[in-house]
C-alpha cells in the first residue's frame, strides 16, 4: 500500500525524531488522514529492525481496525492481549494490545520491562489516564509514538507532560486544500436553545442535564432539519440513549428514515450496514460513533451534543470529512446554544487557531444565514480580526512614538510582518512555557525586539527562528521596521532590506525628516538588486 506524499512526510518524521535521542513523540493526523497506515508503516519499519512491537488503544474497535490496516498495508499478523487471550508465547513481532486488560497488575508483571521496544498508543489524547501511565511506566525503556487526530491546545499543553515533541501535523485546512478531506459548510440554525440551567462536570456538560434540555426543542429541530437535510446522508450526536431513541422516532414521523445505535444495540452492525448501504438516511447515536468508525458516504453532520472540549467536536465532525463519489461538501448544522458560563464548540473551532478569529467566525456565519464554506469564514474573519488588529495598532503607534524606546514592540513586528502564526502562538510542551532565557533576551535586545512583552521560552524561541529566517532571505530588520513605521510608513515588515535601507538613508540626508514628495501612507519601496545582509 502506497503512503499518500504527507503520509511519507509523517512517517519519516517520527523515524527521524527517534533517531535524534527523542523517545516519546506525538503525531497528529486529521481525521480522515490515515494515521492507522502512518503506524502500520511505522510499525513495519520497528519490524523489519528487530523490534517488537505494542499498538496501545482503549476500545476493541480501534484494536480490531489496527490489526486489519496493518495486514492490508503490510501483510504482518498480530498476537492480541486483551481479555482471555495473551501474546505470550506468541512468534508475532507485533501485539495489539487493551489498555484495560494490560493495566491489570498481575498481568503486567508477566512482561519483563524490556519485553516491548516500541509501544504506539492510538488516539493518543487518553494517554494520560491513569491505566495508560501504568503501562508505559512498566516498560519504561519502550519509544513511545502517540498517533491522534484531535489535541486542542488543552490536550496539547497535558500532553505536553509525557510527549517530548511533536513530530508531523497534518491539519484539516490543508487536508482539503491538497484533496485529500472534503470541503465543509457551516450552517447556522436561527433556533436558540437554552443550556443556562445545565450542570458541568470534568469540565463539559452533563450528558443526563443535556438530555432533559434538549427534550423540549427536540420537535423544532426535526422541522429545521427537514429544510436542508432531506437529500443528506446526516450522522446526528445526542447526549442520552433515552433522547436518541425520543428524536429517531421525532425524525421517522416527519418523513425520515431514521436508525438508532447505541452501545446496548443487538443488532448495531446490521443497523450501520443498512445505514451505508442507504436503507436509512439519518443514523442517531448517544456519542458511541465518534472513533473507530468510518462511512466515507455521510455528507451531513447534526451536533446535537453541545460541548467545550475541541477534541470532542472535532471526532463528531470527523466522520463527515471523508471523500466519496458524488459528495462535494459536508453540511455541519451549528446551533445557538445559550449558555451563560462556557464558550462552546462552532465549526470555526475546526480550523481557527486563534481564538479571536474562532469569536469573529462565529459570528459571520451566524448573520450569513446559509451555508458556508468554512475556509472561505476562516479568510474572512482573519482579514475582519488583522483590520481590528490594525486599527489598534495605529492607535499604540502613536503612543509610542512619544516613548524614548528604540526597540519594537512584539505585536507591531507581528503584524508587520504578517504573521498570525506568531500573533496566535500558544505554548504546547513543557519547555516552551517557562520563561524566555537571559541568552534569548539578550538576543532579542540585540536584533531590535523588546523583550518585556514575551512571556514563555516558546514564544521567544519562535521569534528568533523567524528573525534568522527573514536575515537570510534579506527582509527588513526590526529596527527598520519600528523607524519606518513610527513614521508613518505600512508594513515595512514585508519589505527587502535593501529598500527599507535605501529609504532610511533618503531620510537621513534630508535631516531625518520624510522628503515632501514621500506620501508614507501610499509609499511602495522600488525593487533592489540581491540584498548584501542585515545592518542597521
Amino acid at each position: 500500500m502506497e503512503l499518500r506524499p504527507y503520509q511519507q512526510e509523517a512517517k519519516q518524521a517520527v523515524l527521524n525524531e527517534w533517531g535524534k535521542g527523542i523517545l516519546k513523540t506525538l503525531l497528529v493526523l486529521v481525521t480522515g488522514g490515515g494515521k492507522t497506515i502512518v503506524f502500520s508503516k511505522i510499525t513495519e519499519e520497528c519490524v523489519r529492525n528487530g523490534e517488537r512491537v505494542l499498538i496501545l488503544a482503549h476500545r476493541g474497535e480501534l484494536l480490531d481496525q489496527a490489526a486489519d490496516k496493518l495486514k492490508k498495508a503490510t501483510n504482518l499478523g498480530c498476537a492480541t492481549e486483551k481479555a482471555e487471550e495473551s501474546c505470550i508465547g506468541s512468534w508475532f513481532r507485533v501485539v495489539v494490545g487493551s489498555v484495560q486488560s494490560l493495566m491489570r497488575e498481575k498481568r503486567l508483571n508477566q512482561f519483563p520491562k524490556d519485553y516491548f521496544n516500541t509501544i504506539i498508543i492510538d488516539e493518543a489524547h487518553h494517554c494520560l489516564s491513569d491505566g495508560y501511565q501504568r503501562v508505559l511506566s512498566h516498560f519504561n525503556e519502550a519509544k513511545v509514538l502517540g498517533v491522534t487526530a484531535t489535541p486542542d491546545r488543552g490536550d496539547m499543553r497535558n500532553l505536553g507532560q509525557f510527549f517530548e515533541s511533536l513530530a508531523y501535523e497534518y491539519t484539516l485546512p490543508r487536508a482539503i486544500k491538497e484533496g485529500f478531506l472534503c470541503p465543509i459548510k457551516a450552517q447556522t440554525i436561527p433556533l436558540k436553545l437554552d443550556l443556562s440551567g445545565v450542570s458541568v462536570q470534568a469540565g463539559d456538560f452533563k450528558n443526563g442535564d443535556l438530555g432533559n434540555a434538549l427534550e423540549p426543542y427536540l420537535e423544532s429541530i426535526a422541522d429545521e432539519m427537514l429544510k436542508c437535510c432531506t437529500d443528506h446522508k446526516t450522522v446526528v450526536f445526542l447526549p442520552l440513549i433515552k433522547t436518541s431513541q425520543k428524536f429517531k422516532d421525532i425524525l421517522n414521523k416527519k418523513g425520515f428514515r431514521a436508525a438508532e445505535v447505541n452501545g446496548n444495540s443487538q443488532d448495531r452492525e446490521q443497523v450501520l450496514a443498512d445505514f451505508d448501504s442507504g436503507k436509512y438516511n439519518v443514523i442517531c447515536n448517544s456519542m458511541l460513533l465518534t472513533e473507530g468508525w468510518d462511512c466515507p458516504s455521510v455528507d451531513c453532520i447534526v451536533v446535537l451534543r453541545p460541548t467545550k472540549i475541541r477534541s470532542l467536536y472535532v471526532q463528531m465532525v470527523g466522520r463527515g470529512t471523508r471523500l466519496h463519489s458524488g459528495k462535494d461538501h459536508l453540511l455541519l448544522l451549528d446551533f445557538l446554544w445559550h449558555t451563560e458560563r462556557h464558550e462552546l464548540c462552532h465549526p470555526a473551532a475546526l480550523i481557527c487557531e486563534s481564538e479571536e478569529v474562532a469569536k469573529k467566525m462565529t459570528e459571520n456565519i451566524e448573520a450569513a444565514g446559509c451555508p458556508v464554506d468554512i475556509e472561505a469564514a476562516e479568510k474572512q474573519a482573519a482579514d475582519d480580526v488583522v483590520a481590528q488588529r490594525e486599527e489598534a495598532l495605529a492607535k499604540k503607534l502613536a503612543e509610542m512614538k512619544n516613548r524614548k524606546r528604540k526597540l519594537v514592540d512584539p505585536l507591531q513586528f507581528e503584524m508587520s510582518i504578517q504573521a498570525e502564526d506568531l500573533a496566535s502562538y500558544v505554548p504546547a510542551f513543557g519547555w516552551e512555557m517557562g520563561p524566555p532565557s537571559d541568552k534569548q533576551i539578550k538576543t532579542l535586545e540585540k536584533l531590535g525586539i523588546f523583550p518585556d512583552e514575551i512571556e514563555s521560552a516558546g514564544k521567544a524561541t519562535k521569534l528568533l527562528e523567524r528573525l534568522d529566517k527573514r536575515r537570510n532571505e534579506g527582509l527588513t530588520t526590526p529596527k527598520q521596521i519600528r523607524f519606518l513605521e513610527g513614521r508613518g510608513f505600512q508594513h515595512v515588515g514585508t519589505w527587502q532590506f535593501e529598500g527599507a535601507k535605501s529609504l532610511i538613508d533618503r531620510i537621513a540626508a534630508n535631516g531625518w525628516r520624510v522628503p515632501n514628495e514621500i506620501n508614507p501612507s501610499e509609499y511602495k519601496p522600488t525593487q533592489i538588486e540581491q540584498p548584501l545582509g542585515w545592518e542597521i
